[in-house]
């Protein structure tokens, strides 16, 4: 398979993590667009014989955390906030839905972006580690604290969110 077809193969799984992370459909096509431009920018840094996933989540989590430094913000949405479906299998369904997707804009972006790294896209925590330049180890205790949030938040559990104070 030839570059180009490598990395057009990934764009789904890129556009479903960038919508589950941001939240919002149009602010995650501009993210998966910048992964690509850049990703094509620094292609000659890609390790042949590596997953190509793995490298395009990285560049997309560096994006995502320089975009959110750049304005200031905090990613917390409210309820009103959440994407409407455009087309409903079942009303309970989309009330399942519903709360998914409010218990993840829930959960601190580290544990989130684990989650769904892990949960969503499959990969090994090797695999995680690399993307986020974290050791396994705070992958798999993030992961861990991250479940045990989201449970808890799927039942209606409130959990007080904590911010962090900068001195």
């Amino acid at each position: 398979m030839s570059s180009q077809a490598a990395i057009v193969a990934e764009i789904p799984r890129l556009r479903r993590y960038a919508r589950a992370l941001t939240g919002r459909s149009d602010t995650a096509d501009d993210l998966v667009q910048d992964t690509l431009e850049r990703a094509l920018v620094k292609w000659r840094l890609w390790q042949q014989g590596r997953a190509l996933r793995p490298w395009l989540f990285s560049i997309m989590h560096n994006l995502h955390v320089d975009g959110q430094r750049r304005e200031g913000r905090l990613d917390f949405r409210d309820d009103d906030d959440l994407p409407v479906q455009v087309q409903r299998a079942a009303q309970d369904d989309a009330r399942e839905l519903r709360d998914i997707e409010r218990a993840l804009g829930l959960l601190p972006l580290e544990q989130r972006e684990i989650l769904l790294l892990v949960g969503l896209e499959e990969l090994s925590y090797a695999d995680v580690a690399r993307v986020l330049k974290l050791p396994q180890g705070t992958v798999m205790s993030r992961l861990s604290r991250g479940r045990k949030r989201f449970r808890a938040l799927l039942l209606g559990a409130t959990i007080p969110q904590l911010r962090v104070v900068k001195k």
